[in-house]
């Protein structure tokens, strides 16, 4: 391969990861506005609201991982997908557990209280 095709190989390259951030930008960008836009000029039911903002949070994690991030399901990426999931899952039970004692406490303590 010549410097000169070299070249051009990296240049496109270098296109196709610049667009790649841009689409991880946009992407980004709108599902950040749509829960903003909902809490600030809606009413939309509180329920709704909050699983509208769940459900924003996880595509854009998503968006995160694939275009920021530049994992996917390719077989070289693969190892650090698993490494992310096992990330996920200890965070999870980290957090699970921790509101579970403290909900439980809380339930112990001040069982008047509880709605």
């Amino acid at each position: 391969m010549s410097t000169r095709q070299l070249k051009e190989h990296e240049a496109r390259e270098c296109r196709t990861e610049q667009r790649s951030y841009v689409w991880g930008f946009a992407l980004a960008l709108v599902l950040t506005l749509i829960p903003f836009a909902l809490v600030a000029f809606t009413g939309v039911e509180r329920m709704t609201l909050w699983i509208t903002i769940g459900v924003c949070a996880l595509i854009q994690v998503v968006v995160h991982l694939r275009f920021f991030m530049h994992i996917t399901f390719a077989k070289n990426k693969r190892e650090d997908l698993l490494l992310i999931l096992f990330t996920v899952l200890i965070l999870v039970i980290l957090c699970g557990g921790t509101l579970w004692i403290l909900f439980d406490l809380y339930q112990r303590m001040m069982p008047g209280m509880m709605l």
